[in-house]
């Protein structure tokens, strides 16, 4: 049997009612008992590596599962992490950028109720996980949720409360669950050796454009980070045109040496700035990043990555511009 390491950090599939609300309180070990099944699909260790509702969870909690799974690599043939649905996303994405070319399949699994509770999706989801994690050709970062595989650097969290919370957002899921059947539908592959990074830069900020929006705020945000994501209209752009406040405020962070990425609010089919006359206005100036097909997670973990390499202006680009694990389709 392959051997697999639950890695435990919290979420709602771990959570008990409290006076104040929901909160993690079920040890890694109370999980599995909860699902005595999987003991007949892998030999199973656990860490309870911490306990927090994934809205608390940082750049240094992505740190810390890259380096629980790096000091384990060897000892297991895959790795299972419970975790909250909040920001299950934006972990399995930076868990993409952070362990490159895994020939070993790295599972992000949560629930939307408790595995406490008798009428649950938790249950069903980490039984999945462990099955995915032993099954031939299983590798890299994905999530298992709902029946439904998806690739770490393409999955959202599209519901707030219904089982079916995650969709893989313009690539197609690599795998399903029927019963507990798995139905493999791509074949991606790892081929190692695997390649952990250790460093992340968490000063990068999201701009959602509203109507009207002034300058000020991105003169603001300037000497505090290094990068900034700006999340525009359709497929993107920047209002004000060439005269436009907007559009000096993005020169003056491109001349002191930040990243700019322009994306856009719509969930489907990215951005593309080539199409009207406020993106390509936006596109023509040097330095500038687009985001495409990018998840919104993908584009601020990927950046968080790119900037703890210590690498100039140019390069920093050239690295965000190359497709890791279908980050970028287009």
């Amino acid at each position: 049997m392959k051997k697999i390491l639950l890695i435990a950090t919290g979420g709602t599939i771990a959570s008990k009612k409290t006076e104040n609300g929901l909160r993690p309180a079920i040890s890694a070990e109370e999980l599995l008992r909860f699902v005595p099944e999987i003991k007949y699909v892998c030999d199973i260790d656990a860490i309870q590596l911490f306990d927090l509702d994934s809205t608390n969870i940082t750049p240094d909690h992505w740190l810390m599962m890259k380096d629980t799974i790096k000091n384990n690599y060897e000892k297991y043939d895959g790795f299972v992490i419970s975790h909250g649905t909040d920001t299950m996303a934006y972990s399995a994405a930076a868990l993409s950028y952070l362990i490159q070319h895994s020939p070993k399949p790295i599972v992000l699994t949560g629930s939307q109720k408790s595995i406490y509770n008798r009428d649950t999706d938790a249950r069903k989801n980490l039984y999945h996980a462990f099955q995915y994690a032993v099954s031939d050709g299983a590798c890299g970062v994905h999530i298992v949720f709902n029946n439904h595989v998806i690739l770490g650097t393409r999955a959202r969290k599209v519901r707030s409360k219904s089982f079916n919370a995650f969709s893989s957002i313009d690539y197609p899921e690599t795998a399903v669950f029927r019963d507990d059947h798995l139905i493999r539908y791509l074949n991606v592959k790892e081929n190692g050796p695997v390649r952990f990074y250790d460093k992340l830069d968490p000063h990068v900020f999201v701009l959602r454009l509203v109507p009207g929006m002034g300058a000020d705020v991105l003169k603001a945000l300037r000497s505090q980070f290094h990068a900034i994501v700006i999340e525009g209209f359709g497929v993107g752009g920047l209002p004000g045109g060439k005269d436009g406040e907007l559009l000096k405020e993005v020169m003056a962070w491109l001349e002191h040496g930040r990243l700019v990425v322009f994306s856009t609010q719509v969930q489907h089919e990215g951005s593309d700035l080539s199409v009207y006359e406020v993106g390509r206005i936006a596109r023509e100036l040097p330095g500038v990043l687009e985001a495409r097909d990018m998840t919104p997670e993908a584009v601020v973990t990927k950046l968080m990555w790119v900037l703890a390499q210590g690498k100039d202006a140019e390069d920093a680009c050239d690295w965000f511009r190359t497709p890791i694990m279908h980050d970028i389709l287009q």
